[in-house]
């Protein structure tokens, strides 16, 4: 920590959801961190969940997985993954959290009697979780993200704490950063600048005057859409910022620091020491992805491949092992349900690798099943995770060792070869909410295997989400028949990465190392898949041209 005290930042966003907070919030935070400071950055999501775990991904997106095992909404892995820190429980807040706490209190007769109420018993709680992690001392400058559109009902609360806060904190040891909207209306050829207008003078209605404006447009501003929107939403122009489509997100920094972001947050939280910012690593991986040398397409078989949010860390993982590999990785969604025997080879003939994807539930879990058959007997490099492992499971228990009744205990309660069994400390669970295996744990991987290979180390440390495992009783057949147990759990000996000796690269893992993936640090399973498929797809080139 190099400040003497934190500065708070806030981002909020209007007119419209789907702006973009989440990314303009991690790229605010990996320009400060470029810059020298410590940063961290923190959620506040007005929904009534106190579990975001629960959350449909179909509703809210994939949920992601802290080291610490917390379930928390998609956008803690955009900040994981610009800037490399570790999030916790505390970078994560949501209205059901701080109503519960409040509840809890209450019951507790720590308020004596008193009447509780919005303010000052909700906003004192939502400030003092901001304040949580400044308290820490680790951190320069501590980012947080206010979910929602002003002018949401369920937004005021946070917007209120925001305005309190600020004027505790002093103007000079906080700043506040607000997204709006700018349409281009084809008809009239030109911008539009007045739901940015109304949009800031919502906020202002509710206390609060934004000191830096970023706009999301489909064409640059022009000076003159720059200075009317600085003279009538009251900021300087230079704190007017466009944000417009770019091929990846991960180029978003680079843009705003073209743009000066960085020197003018610096400047208005008065800050005048800052190194030069050091962007040329991150530089480089963009180059890397919006250049390629080679390309390679691979098929993520799952039952949510309509929403690609669904499986967020894993398509950035994909971006990131491509960068690793020079690559452009070419993801194939094919719907789990699709898959059968007879269609396979139509649906996966075209790729070089085969990724079956994390889950729950029966729908699909049969073409799961199916996926995993045509990469084993075809030799395709597959990678499974989670759900994806535990088809694997259980096409080799069927396929291979002759169980046809082989099932997970999950889909077939009465099953009688469960090979996939319920985890025997969930047995005890009965209610939903963050009860699954959740968080880092130990995997010890086996000395030369392709998961030890890959990470460099016989000791990970990766995250989980999950109830059911692998049953432990079958596992000598499974090995006998060519199936091995390479990663296992040291406390519990839970198997944790099984591989296929006699397949070029046949990988499935429990754990969810996408969770993990940063632009530093891809995911290494991730990596060496790629390379596994690069490897296939330029076999198959040179028997291709051999046979011609």
């Amino acid at each position: 920590m190099k400040l003497s005290k934190p500065k708070y930042i806030f981002v909020t966003g209007g007119v419209a959801s789907s702006l973009g907070k989440g990314i303009i919030s991690a790229t605010v935070a990996r320009l400060l961190q470029a810059r020298g400071y410590s940063v961290t950055v923190q959620k506040f999501d007005p929904y009534i969940n106190a579990e975001p775990g629960r959350l449909n991904p179909y509703e809210h997106g994939e949920s992601y997985v802290t080291e610490d095992g917390t379930e928390c909404d998609l956008d803690l892995g955009h900040y994981e993954r610009f800037t490399s820190i570790t999030t916790t429980m505390n970078n994560t807040v949501t209205t059901g959290k701080i109503y519960r706490e409040i509840l809890e209190k209450e019951r507790r007769g720590d308020y004596m009697g008193k009447t509780v109420q919005v303010i000052p018993h909700i906003t004192d709680e939502i400030k003092r979780r901001i304040q949580l992690l400044g308290a820490t001392k680790k951190y320069d400058v501590i980012i947080s993200e206010i979910g929602g559109t002003v002018g949401d009902i369920e937004s005021l609360p946070y917007i209120e704490s925001v305005r309190q806060l600020r004027n505790q904190l002093g103007y000079q040891n906080s700043l506040l950063i607000h997204l709006a909207w700018v349409p281009y209306m084809a008809a009239a050829c030109e911008m539009k600048t007045k739901p940015t207008q109304h949009s800031v003078k919502e906020l202002q209605s509710e206390g609060v005057q934004p000191d830096v404006l970023v706009l999301r447009a489909e064409h640059s501003l022009a000076e003159d859409v720059r200075r009317k929107v600085a003279l009538f939403c009251n900021v300087t122009e230079d704190a007017v910022v466009e944000s417009i489509d770019v091929p990846t997100i991960y180029e978003v920094p680079l843009r705003m620091r073209d743009q000066h972001l960085d020197d003018v947050i610096l400047r208005k939280l008065g800050i005048t020491d800052a190194e030069e910012p050091n962007l040329k690593s991150w530089s480089e991986f963009v180059d890397k992805i919006k250049n390629p040398k080679y390309k390679v397409e691979v098929a993520l078989v799952g039952k949510y491949t309509e929403l690609p949010d669904a499986y967020k860390s894993i398509n950035e993982s994909f971006i990131h092992a491509g960068a690793m590999n020079h690559a452009k990785v070419k993801v194939h969604y094919v719907p789990a349900e699709q898959v059968t025997d007879e269609n396979a080879a139509e649906l996966l003939g075209g790729v070089s690798g085969i990724f079956v994807a994390p889950g729950s539930g029966v729908r699909g879990f049969e073409g799961k099943v199916a996926a995993v058959r045509y990469a084993r007997e075809n030799n395709v490099p597959f990678f499974g995770v989670g759900l994806g492992m535990q088809a694997s499971i259980i096409e080799f228990a069927r396929d291979v060792l002759g169980m046809q009744d082989a099932q997970s205990r999950e889909l077939d309660p009465q099953t009688k070869s469960p090979i996939i069994d319920l985890m025997e400390e969930q047995k005890k669970a009965t209610e939903k909410g963050s009860t699954m295996r959740l968080g880092g744990y130990t995997c010890s991987l086996k000395a030369g295997s392709k998961a030890a290979k890959a990470y460099g180390s016989e000791s990970v440390v990766e995250r989980h989400r999950h109830r059911y495992e692998f049953n432990n009783a079958f596992l000598s057949q499974f090995e006998a028949a060519g199936m091995e147990a390479t990663g296992v759990n040291p406390e519990t000996g839970l198997v944790e990465v099984l591989e296929l000796k006699q397949h070029p690269w046949f990988v499935a893992v429990q754990y969810n190392p996408e969770y993990k993936s940063t632009v530093s640090t891809p995911a290494p399973l991730f990596v060496a898949f790629v390379a596994a498929a690069m490897e296939y797809q330029s076999n198959n080139k040179a028997a291709e041209k051999a046979e011609k």
